[in-house]
């Protein structure tokens, strides 16, 4: 697969996004780019493939399934990269709260990069199916089943009501009594959880629509959805996904999602919402 998002996307963006579909001898120079960033600026294209082990024209083609026209593109772009990231460093000290600290801000830099694989056809098709179908069912195992949770309980909110079965036998059977005016919407990090694909499989059997929101573009969810809003992750790696799983950018997007639901609504949102916050007052504690 190559690149297909924004040309403004960080190389370590790209990178994060596709790796998993990188031929094996690319995905050697890509590691190495992510584990050696600044030291692989300094070298040719002969010298990153000697050290990854691989031809130089693996190191082209890599270069160019990340976007680039070759690597002396990519190798203007690392370095710019490193250059921005050198200007933001800033010491907070080994303590506790110090290394809280220097996450909040290497999250902070990698927000701008969360819409980095979406495009404005695939996100506009799935708002137009969260508000047009005639039943949403919500599905997320694992890490994400919160996010799930929360965005059925969000969406429900604006009057959009949304279902959500936490049971991973329960999600298939839930999805195959989905119809062909109905969709599904299921959250994975990885796009791979096993769970998940079943309900997703039940999905396509039902005729439903399927909106897949993962963090890498070639994955096996991806592949069976109608949408896909790849959302780059937070660990720039496949292995950093499962080790930290990082569901902030998924939040983001999600909350973003259910705002731009609620304007397509129109003025019943205003109405639902005013109920809403009746309920949530009534159930406040002085």
């Amino acid at each position: 697969m190559t690149w297909t998002g924004s040309e403004l996307a960080h190389p370590t963006t790209r990178i994060a996004t596709v790796i998993p579909s990188l031929q094996p001898s690319e995905r050697r120079v890509a590691e190495l780019i992510l584990a050696e960033a600044e030291s692989v600026v300094e070298l040719t294209a002969q010298e990153l493939a000697d050290r990854a082990g691989v031809a130089r024209s693996t190191v082209v083609r890599t270069g160019q399934s990340l976007g680039y026209r070759g690597y002396p593109q990519l190798r203007v772009a690392l370095t710019r990269e490193l250059a921005q990231a050198a200007g933001r460093d800033h010491d907070y000290g080994s303590s506790a709260l110090g290394r809280i600290r220097a996450d909040i801000d290497a999250l902070a830099d990698s927000l701008p990069q969360i819409s980095a694989m979406l495009s404005a056809d695939a996100v506009d098709r799935a708002v137009t199916l969260l508000v047009g179908s005639s039943r949403l069912l919500a599905v997320a195992n694992g890490l994400s089943a919160p996010l799930a949770t929360d965005l059925s309980l969000r969406l429900t909110a604006i009057g959009r009501p949304t279902e959500y079965v936490g049971d991973a036998i329960g999600q298939q059977i839930a999805a195959r009594q989905l119809g062909e005016r109905d969709a599904c919407i299921i959250i994975s990090g990885s796009g791979a959880n096993e769970s998940s694909l079943k309900a997703a499989r039940a999905v396509r059997a039902s005729g439903a629509a399927l909106i897949v929101i993962t963090s890498f573009a070639s994955s096996p969810l991806v592949s069976l959805a109608d949408v896909s809003l790849v959302v780059a992750p937070a660990r720039a790696t496949f292995r950093g996904e499962l080790e930290h799983t990082s569901r902030i950018p998924h939040v983001v997007l999600l909350e973003s999602l259910v705002e731009v639901a609620a304007s397509r609504l129109g003025d019943a949102v205003v109405e639902t919402r005013a109920r809403v916050l009746d309920i949530l007052s009534d159930n406040l504690s002085d």
